[in-house]
């Protein structure tokens, strides 16, 4: 299956980008949500996934990018992902990935008992493989397609690197919308602000508009759009959360549009 080429319109450096294209097939992401519920998934749930998983994918490859630039390099890394991860904790979302790469092997700590026997890898991993984890493969079409609009290529680790991200990502993404389908909302959210000193706190978070999502409509049957964008506001926190579901809002007025 090939991924087509990625259309996107820059006016700046600091300015999303317009999606035409996802980068992740909604075939693609229906097959993940089935994996971890028996619930149906609209299209336009499907794309909005797609949507805000290409939003992570492409912060953490900017990141890596940047990293790589230092030293002259347009071929990425693991090093750059991980230098890309510690830069911007919003793009820490692949913890569950990270027990099962050789890039992060090292940069996990240590984890004991209520003995205080050091836990090993092996145990922190279980017994069962998760299906993120699993199912990575199937991401590597959508993330070269994303290396190349940003001009860089990656090792065949760094690849499977971003594809187990991307999978465990939009899993997690997958469990919670189906939860916020069966709770009839969001019964929990992430509170984490960063704040810089000398500049203003962020607005408490009973005055985040995205609280809108907190009460959904419609049937227990059926995951929706806005019960995606609800799991982001759980995924995701900071700018990088709002780009994903402005973004994601954008992709879909284009749809419907056309």
């Amino acid at each position: 299956m090939t991924t087509p080429p990625l259309r996107t319109e820059r006016s700046g450096p600091q300015t999303a980008s317009v999606v035409t294209d996802p980068a992740f097939r909604p075939q693609l992401v229906k097959a993940v949500f089935r994996d971890v519920t028996s619930l149906h998934v609209s299209g336009s749930a499907a794309l909005v996934a797609a949507s805000v998983t290409r939003t992570v994918l492409m912060e953490i490859i900017d990141g890596a990018r940047s990293a790589a630039a230092k030293e002259a390099r347009k071929r990425l890394i693991p090093k750059d992902l991980v230098s890309a991860i510690d830069r911007n904790v919003e793009v820490d979302v692949g913890s569950e990935w990270y027990l099962h790469s050789p890039t992060f092997h090292g940069l996990m700590g240590e984890l004991r008992n209520a003995d205080g026997g050091l836990v090993s890898l092996r145990e922190r991993r279980g017994a069962r493989t998760p299906s993120g984890v699993a199912g990575a493969h199937r991401f590597e079409s959508g993330v070269r397609g994303l290396l190349a609009s940003r001009g860089v290529r990656a090792v065949p680790a760094m690849v499977r690197d971003l594809n187990g991200i991307a999978s465990v990502f939009l899993t997690a993404l997958a469990r919670d919308a189906a939860q916020v389908v069966r709770e009839g909302g969001v019964k929990r959210f992430g509170t984490v602000s960063l704040v810089v000193p000398g500049e203003p706190a962020p607005a408490p978070l009973l005055k985040d508009p995205l609280l809108a999502l907190a009460t959904r409509r419609g049937d227990r049957r059926t995951v929706g759009r806005d019960d995606v964008l609800a799991a982001t506001t759980m995924q995701l926190f900071g700018d990088l959360r709002q780009r994903a579901i402005t973004e994601a809002a954008e992709i879909t007025r284009n749809t419907s549009a056309n």
